[in-house]
């Protein structure tokens, strides 16, 4: 088949080709622009996950010391239950006639109590006494004249306090005798 092309078929196919070219212009043009908009998107995304992924990280680390502190302290305030539970019971258990306390005199005037003599011995120590100080009874002299004494109270039920042990001779006021 033969086909015979005239001027104004072909002017008509010149103006199609370049309306055709054009448009594949402009849909590559946006082609292109959607892509680079897909691609900055993607590294827009990627770098979220990333630093998402970081902070997750850092997150855990965190988390993780957090919870190591936690249980540090949750150990901790239980041994401080158990001391306080067992100071509870000592101090409700102390109570009994006839426990003893020593308070340690200085010069007459009452320093320290302590709950035995042993102890109130020991800290003298601190306060310039040998430790190897053999104590011997006051006897007659007055708890003024003694530089470091011991005195043992015992726990009375009747008064619900200490009452101490010996009991001194009563001094004379003012000279009367």
């Amino acid at each position: 088949m033969i086909r015979i092309v005239t001027t104004p078929r072909l002017e008509s196919l010149e103006y199609a080709s370049r309306a055709a070219r054009e448009h594949v212009r402009e849909v590559a043009g946006s082609a292109n622009e959607a892509f680079g908009e897909h691609v900055r998107e993607l590294y827009a995304v990627t770098d979220r996950a990333e630093r998402a992924e970081a902070t997750t990280s850092e997150v855990a680390e965190i988390l993780a010391r957090t919870r190591k502190e936690l249980s540090a302290a949750r150990e901790e305030l239980l041994l401080k239950d158990i001391e306080i539970r067992r100071l509870r019971e000592e101090l409700e258990g102390e109570r009994v006639e006839g426990q003893t306390l020593t308070v340690l005199l200085h010069y007459g005037e009452p320093h320290t109590i302590y709950r035995s003599r042993e102890d109130a011995y020991a800290d003298t120590a601190v306060h310039g006494r040998p430790t190897d100080h053999v104590w011997r009874p006051r006897g007659e002299r007055s708890a003024r004249e003694c530089a470091w004494s011991c005195e043992p109270f015992n726990y009375d039920a009747a008064s619900n306090g200490f009452r101490r042990v010996f009991m001194p001779a009563p001094e004379p006021v003012g000279g009367a005798a």
